[in-house]
């Protein structure tokens, strides 16, 4: 028997809920199928899960502080087995929190879970592993993506992120191949519980895609803590297992390495899920794993649309939900409006944590005459309370609109600091005018706002009071200034 729909989406995730309850909204006939279960990687194998390790970790790096503070206490011991079971059970609350089979079928979207692998039979046919049949008018593909191994001798002995949660043990030494969110979120999760943590990357930096100064921020921050860094590797050899040690080979500078490690975790890339889906079958276009669309999220397919990690765009769990909900109104409603991720605040639970949003320095010197003013931490009343003066916020302001290109932050609570400049960013406001909102003292987010006084102090202007014009502050009168 083959169920047919007006939509058919392929994909538990961000992506494909929002697109399926969307469509649904916009009076369309809805099926989504999902493999495993509901709520994506993100909820069940990424951003939840090593949010979890991530607090872990601050708890402990916390505990470092309790003498400065007259609080007696021995330092905590990590029980990592106990701590993995905590991720587990944090991951199934969040699942029932979210109830997405409840709501979905609130919404009458027919839903198929723990259906195996969708593949396309024809342009209009899916098979589900079940041996379910689905037609359809139109599809959307959110199948999302997976963690990358690296084709060379002994790569079954090393882990990816998503083996972290079946670990036995935490090991006394981790290498990590891959200094992008993902690896450097785990090696400063490890190296907090006590490991000892090489982070290698092919690139000059870590965080390459990154604004430079979070780069040079968070690598500088992570050599403090005792991690390895070792940028500009020409490639990774192979892994032996030499007795309860794995001996890791690569190559940089023309020489060939060995680093020894209680466990390899490799953080290399994170590639669609698109091949599995056979999308030939549907005219559907795909390259390294990843659906190419354009921007109204339309495959090659006409009636095909996909959102999310499988097109290998923006790899976010918010940008996956607005790709969703478009890619719905696209299939149902027709038209071909586009659009491009340009204001996406995101950021990596690392110590310290780091935020971004917009354009990087780099980027802006393309097309635009700007200003980068930085303000430290150090000027935060509250840095100095809580004794986490590290880190920087940095706004790129474009001189003749006086508009926010970009924000970059590293220090505490940089993840929730840098939402404030991508709300200011989204609004169109001019940085004299988020130089005046009156944020609350003391708090780490008021460093936007000392850094957008910065700013305006750079541009040569002096900020004004909207109601009566009256001169306003400057950075040079800045109440938080350290002079």
């Amino acid at each position: 028997m083959t169920d047919s729909f007006d939509v058919a989406v392929i994909g538990g995730g961000p992506a494909g809920v929002t697109a399926a309850l969307r469509a649904r909204e916009l009076g369309a006939s809805v099926a989504l199928a999902e493999r495993g279960n509901l709520g994506g990687t993100c909820t069940n194998d990424g951003c939840v899960p090593t949010r979890v390790l991530a607090h872990a970790a601050r708890l402990a790096r916390d505990a470092e502080q309790y003498e400065e503070y007259g609080l007696h206490g021995e330092a905590p011991q990590v029980d990592f087995v106990r701590l993995l079971n905590r991720v587990q059970r944090i991951v199934y609350e969040v699942q029932q929190k979210k109830q997405l089979r409840s709501r979905l079928e609130a919404a009458d979207v027919h839903v198929f879970d723990r259906a195996g692998d969708a593949r396309f039979v024809d342009g209009n046919t899916l098979a589900l592993g079940d041996g379910t049949k689905l037609r359809a008018d139109k599809f959307i593909l959110c199948a999302g993506g997976h963690a990358r191994r690296l084709p060379l001798p002994g790569s079954d002995l090393a882990l990816t992120h998503s083996d972290v949660w079946t670990m036995k043990e935490l090991p006394d030494s981790v290498a990590i191949i891959g200094g992008a969110a993902t690896g450097c979120q785990l090696a400063s999760v490890f190296a907090a519980f006590g490991a000892r943590v090489a982070l290698l990357e092919a690139a000059p930096r870590i965080l390459g895609a990154e604004d430079e100064v979070v780069s040079e921020g968070v690598t500088g921050a992570f050599l403090e803590r005792g991690i390895e860094v070792v940028t500009g590797i020409g490639g990774v050899e192979g892994i032996e297992k030499s007795g309860d040690v794995l001996r890791l080979f690569y190559w940089r500078d023309g020489e060939r390495h060995s680093l020894d490690a209680g466990a390899v975790v490799l953080a290399v890339g994170w590639p669609g899920n698109a091949e599995g889906l056979n999308p030939e079958a549907a005219g559907v276009e795909a390259e390294r794993g990843y659906v190419i669309v354009d921007d109204s999220l339309r495959t090659s397919a006409p009636h095909v649309f996909a959102a999310g990690d499988v097109t290998g765009r923006r790899m976010l769990v918010q940008s996956a939900t607005h790709e969703g909900s478009l890619a719905a109104e696209r299939a149902v409603l027709g038209g071909v409006r586009g659009f491009r991720h340009d204001i996406v605040p995101h950021g990596g639970f690392t110590d310290p944590e780091y935020g971004s949003v917009g354009l990087t320095e780099i980027q802006a010197s393309m097309d635009h005459d700007f200003v980068a003013s930085i303000v430290p931490y150090a000027d935060l009343d509250r840095g100095v309370i809580d004794g986490r003066s590290d880190g920087f916020c940095k706004l790129i302001v474009d001189r003749a609109s006086r508009r926010i290109l970009g924000a970059h932050i590293v220090g505490e609570q940089a993840v929730e600091v840098v939402q404030i400049a991508a709300t200011a960013m989204r609004a169109g406001m001019t940085v004299e005018q988020l130089a005046d909102v009156e944020l609350a003292y003391p708090t780490f987010t008021a460093v936007v706002g000392l850094a957008a006084r910065s700013a305006v102090s750079d541009l040569g202007m002096v900020a004004a009071s909207p109601e009566n014009g009256a001169p306003e502050r400057t950075r040079a009168v800045e109440w938080e200034h350290r002079g």
